[in-house]
């Protein structure tokens, strides 16, 4: 454990550095000093500050966006850009991504008529949401939220819509976070919440669904499911996301920094091997698995990955389809308000009426 920790700390410093060079006072490394546990943990905590602190983990893009995109969208990236730069600390970090969940997530609310509550299933913090037209005895939706494991940064904005737009009530996994709580942690919680739900619905009537980190995780709940012969999900959502965390792929390479990218797994993973296909299912049988739609955008850094998945799913027999967004970057109906994120917000409530609806 403590030298991946250290490892990744180390990554992230020399990125860091470079991109940086006023600010080496603060990143001494901490992993000289000592290998005891609150060490290795505080380690962990210091390289991830580090990735809030850096501008290679958010969307790199060097050419302007496309004269295709709407004005809405054009603005919206606009202002995503002028917000204040990520704090140092995980815990600010944090702080920060809720805060912009708040502002993007209660209008959103307020549009599509949905509530929100804060709630607890089988011990874990969860977000429920209910439109006004929700069938006591309909579907449901499991989501676990983005944020690179470290944060929430969609457990209210991936989640309003789609209740509206489907009429179901979703459930949203406040799942423990990274680096405080390693794999297989997160992936628990999502199983505590699943297996809550079969006890009031059966799984054909269940639709799984993330972005990004939680596309991730949505991915792992399904092999997990599967591992412990468990009834799957009518549906499965996976959007902006890697089911292979062993391999950054192109899409990586041309919007991020490979390296951290892996320094982020290391903190995920722990002393677990990535190859392991409880965390990188898509290195395992998919064969049955439930159908998929894959979403993406152009300018996402995880656009290969989304489409290598979904071309692994579709070759393996599985109903899937991959949407693709022009121009956009990295999961943007988080946190952009536009034609084009009402779009993505409507394919996604297709594709679960579609495939939950066809067994009533």
């Amino acid at each position: 454990m403590a030298a991946r920790l250290c490892a990744a700390f180390r990554t992230v410093r020399r990125q860091s550095r470079r991109l940086h060079p006023d600010r080496q006072a603060e990143r001494a490394d901490i992993c000289s000093r000592s290998e005891d546990a609150p060490m290795i943990l505080r380690t962990a905590l210091a390289a991830a500050a580090l990735f809030a602190a850096t501008p290679a983990m958010a969307q790199l893009v060097t050419a302007p966006w496309p004269d295709e995109l709407s004005p809405e969208a054009r603005a919206g990236l606009a202002a995503d850009d002028a917000r204040p730069s990520e704090p140092a600390s995980i815990e600010d970090r944090r702080v920060r991504a809720e805060a912009i969940q708040q502002a993007v997530g209660q209008p959103r609310l307020r549009r599509y008529g949905v509530r929100m509550a804060d709630a607890e299933i089988a011990g874990v913090p969860v977000r429920i949401f209910t439109p006004g037209d929700a069938l006591a005895d309909g579907p449901v939706l499991l989501n676990l939220h983005g944020g690179g494991f470290l944060v929430d940064s969609g457990s209210i904005t991936e989640n309003a819509a789609v209740a509206a737009l489907t009429g179901y009530r979703v459930v949203a996994v406040r799942y423990r976070l990274a680096p405080e709580h390693i794999f297989p942690a997160a992936a628990d919680d999502a199983l505590a919440v699943y297996r809550a739900l079969l006890a009031e619905h059966s799984p054909g009537r269940i639709g799984l669904y993330g972005t990004s980190a939680g596309a991730i995780l949505a991915a792992e709940l399904v092999a997990r499911l599967r591992a412990e012969n468990l009834p799957q999900p009518g549906a499965l959502g996976f959007f902006s996301g890697t089911a292979d965390l062993t391999r950054a792929g192109d899409s990586v390479v041309l919007f991020l920094d490979p390296a951290s990218v892996a320094s982020l797994v290391a903190l995920y993973t722990g002393t677990r091997d990535p190859a392991d296909v409880l965390i990188s299912p898509g290195r395992g049988r998919l064969a049955g698995w439930p159908p998929t739609l894959c979403l993406s955008s152009g300018r996402d850094f995880l656009l290969g990955a989304t489409a290598d998945f979904c071309r692994a799913l579709d070759a393996a027999g599985v109903p899937s389809n991959l949407i693709v967004f022009d121009g956009l970057p990295h999961a943007f109906w988080s946190y952009i308000d536009a034609p084009e994120t009402d779009a993505a917000f409507a394919a996604m409530a297709r594709f679960f009426r579609g495939r939950l609806e066809e067994t009533q």
